[in-house]
């Protein structure tokens, strides 16, 4: 058990250092540090754990380098509304301006990141809002969700003077301004033709841009925190971990259950979907029912580590409702591999390792135990001394016999106190 423990465990922290690695800041060398610097951010397809990754670390980077601004160039459909809120948090943060760009569109959740921006900038023809909630998967909002988010997009439109009314509508009627529109209403400072002309209105048109672009594990990360990958990689986290425990030292699918489920916490984690105690909790579990695997008892350590085990993967979905149903389906298609695999071992012969298929019958000369039951409550004496296994002699029979802790000398009269199967248990008679 323990090298199965430190396994995972080692591969766990293996792939969450590689994507830490990848996720790490690049620096520029060769460039003067004091010459006045733009960071410019693309945000580009769904708001997800992966821009979450990109952005946070990119303003943490600009930070050091002291950049004059940050420009978030998007072109977003929008997204989940907690990296979008995760996302906030960092610009808030950040000490000099940062600035929105539209180009072309910037929805709901983009239209919140937009409205969060000190100042913003749009392209012709670009469009901006429809911030209207949705569930995953299909469903209502709950109402006081709708009302906290609206009043946010409100005190946000507040924060720079803007209209609230409209940004009441952009999340109670689909409202979208295009780039007319949002500079006629004040919310846009300015419709641009080029990045230089934007960095023109903002006086920094001297300053040196840097373009930045997602690392390899922000890529990573949007992967496998989508909600079909994620039901994947459960799945086959889940349906490894259950033939590894019905089929113990056969290591393939130990293996793939432990990078599937480091793939799915750490991206979750790298993501700001979960915090490390959802690793601790996992581990514990699985190490909980690996105990149960190994010294079955009363099925506490193996129902115990269950259940940290699946709330461990509920907890680190984008939302509870997310995770029960991603894994629900992972269930059920871990059920439905584990039937085949166990099939296509069993016609290659591989259970016959693990499985015991010789059956005790009298026909291959297996011969039942005799009930000793009438022993109960019997006298004898001592053949051997008993420490806590001896010998008996038992209504003129050798009985092999275990006394209730107690040393029985050689030739000291006892009682049967009890038969557990062929456990006849005695105690001496003073």
């Amino acid at each position: 058990m323990s090298k199965t423990i430190r396994m995972t465990l080692f591969i766990i922290c293996l792939v969450l250092g590689i994507m830490g690695a990848f996720c790490a800041p690049i620096t520029f060398s060769g460039e003067d540090s004091q010459a006045e610097e733009v960071i410019l951010l693309p945000i580009e397809g769904t708001i997800d754990p992966g821009t979450y990754s990109f952005v946070e670390r990119s303003l943490e980077e600009a930070r050091e380098r002291n950049a004059s601004a940050v420009i978030l160039e998007m072109d977003t459909p929008g997204g989940y509304l907690a990296q979008a809120e995760s996302i906030r948090a960092s610009m808030d943060d950040y000490p000099e301006p940062v600035y929105a760009l539209v180009r072309p569109k910037a929805v709901s959740a983009g239209a919140y990141l937009a409205l969060v921006a000190d100042e913003i900038y749009m392209f012709p023809g670009s469009r901006m809002g429809n911030a209207e909630l949705q569930v995953l998967g299909g469903g209502t909002v709950d109402e006081k969700l709708v009302s906290d988010f609206e009043s946010e997009m409100r005190s946000l439109a507040e924060r720079n003077q803007r209209d609230k009314d409209i940004a009441r509508g952009m999340v109670r009627d689909n409202l979208t301004l295009t780039d007319g529109e949002a500079l006629e209403e004040g919310y846009s400072e300015g419709t641009v033709e080029s990045r230089e002309e934007l960095l023109s209105m903002v006086d920094l048109s001297e300053a040196a841009v840097h373009e930045k672009s997602p690392a390899f594990a922000d890529t990573v990360v949007s992967w496998v925190t989508s909600p079909v990958v994620a039901t994947l990689l459960l799945a086959v986290g889940m349906g490894g971990l259950l033939l590894e425990l019905l089929t113990a030292g056969f290591g393939v699918a130990g293996a793939l259950s432990v990078v599937s489920f480091a793939l799915y916490f750490g991206g979750h984690i790298v993501g700001d979907l979960a915090g490390y105690e959802v690793i601790i909790m996992f581990v514990l579990g699985v190490i909980l029912m690996l105990v149960e695997a190994i010294m079955p008892g009363f099925g506490v350590f193996g129902i115990g580590g269950l259940l940290l085990t699946l709330v461990a993967i509920v907890l680190a979905a984008s939302t509870a409702e997310a995770g029960i149903k991603m894994l629900g389906v992972a269930l059920l298609m871990a059920g439905v591999f584990l039937f085949f695999a166990l099939r296509f071992l069993s016609r290659r012969g591989i259970l016959r390792r693990f499985i015991l298929e010789d059956a005790e019958n009298q026909e291959s000369g297996y011969v039942a135990p005799l009930d000793q039951q009438h022993l109960v409550e019997k006298e004898g004496e001592a053949l051997t001394p008993i420490r806590p296994a001896g010998a008996a002699i038992i209504e003129g029979n050798r009985v092999d016999v275990v006394s209730e802790g107690d040393f029985i000398e050689k030739g000291a009269t006892l009682t049967v106190v009890k038969v557990e199967g062929t456990r006849v248990v005695v105690r001496e008679v003073k």
